[in-house]
């Protein structure tokens, strides 16, 4: 194999890895056009996090917004994997970022590398709002993007550690970006939720302690991101309520969980203060 077509291949490979996660990738699909890799068939049902039921959203601004993110992370892959094949002529900062965080969770194995890139992905980002940072209520932001800013809410913490799961080999099946609600306040949350040996762990920009959802006693899960595009928990609570549920993100006490160097994460509240309108 030739050095161009090895680069390429490299290059491809990279981008599909990451794409995978969004079964609505325009770039997956063009690349299958091509014949260039094979789109594997939609994924078996499996059980859900928090133990409840899932239906995808119809065609509304929460899967037009989780697109949108998607159609930035496609970008950034070619990005991130062009600097991985060659680091010398790297000139995106945040991609070289990403990828030392990967490099250093993918030498990690099963929880060892789930907290490697909780505790990276928490560390590298200053929490703030999107009010504050772009001056809108509410506003997804893909990882370079995040990394670049060196500040982010929730979502964006979420969205990171989404992509970068991914990267560093975790299954699409096994991956999920949940919105949360504090059931005493009506505040919410983004949180990852990562399966493995058969269990749910979040993964929470405000603490390094990566616990199970069957802990969050507190939340109550409303949607769910994954390679279907966005999703909504099914629950008596919530069956009849209507799709364009508000979120107020959390005012939640951080936490002061420690790293082995003693570092610890940001003070900040869980997310941005305004109130977005997923769906309608």
């Amino acid at each position: 194999m030739s050095v161009s077509i090895a680069t390429q291949a490299k290059t491809l490979a990279f981008a599909f890895l990451v794409n995978a996660l969004f079964g609505f990738s325009d770039a997956s699909a063009r690349m299958a056009q091509d014949g260039i890799v094979e789109i594997k068939p939609p994924r078996a049902l499996t059980a859900e996090p928090f133990g409840l039921s899932t239906s995808v959203i119809g065609e509304s601004p929460l899967q037009a917004k989780w697109r949108e993110v998607a159609r930035a992370i496609d970008a950034e892959a070619i990005v991130i994997a062009d600097c991985d094949r060659d680091r010398s002529h790297c000139a995106s900062q945040p991609a070289l970022r990403f990828l030392d965080i990967v490099k250093a969770a993918a030498g990690r194995e099963g929880l060892a590398r789930l907290g490697e890139i909780n505790r990276a992905i928490n560390l590298a980002i200053r929490p703030l709002s999107d009010l504050a940072q772009y001056g809108v209520e509410d506003r997804w932001s893909s990882p370079l993007a995040t990394l670049a800013a060196g500040a982010g809410d929730c979502e964006d913490y979420a969205i990171a550690k989404l992509v970068a799961l991914r990267a560093a080999g975790i299954a699409a099946d096994n991956l999920r970006l949940v919105i949360i609600r504090e059931t005493m306040t009506g505040e919410d949350h983004a949180v990852v939720t990562v399966k493995t040996d058969g269990r749910w762990r979040v993964l929470d920009n405000r603490t390094l302690v990566m616990i199970d959802d069957s802990e969050l006693t507190k939340y109550r899960p409303l949607f769910a991101f994954d390679a279907e595009g966005a999703k909504r928990f099914e629950q008596p609570m919530l069956a009849q309520a209507p799709i364009n549920t508000p979120v107020r993100p959390a005012d939640i006490e951080p936490a002061s969980v420690q790293t082995s160097a003693n570092a610890s994460v940001p003070q900040a509240t869980s997310c941005d203060e305004g109130i977005a309108t997923f769906a309608m």
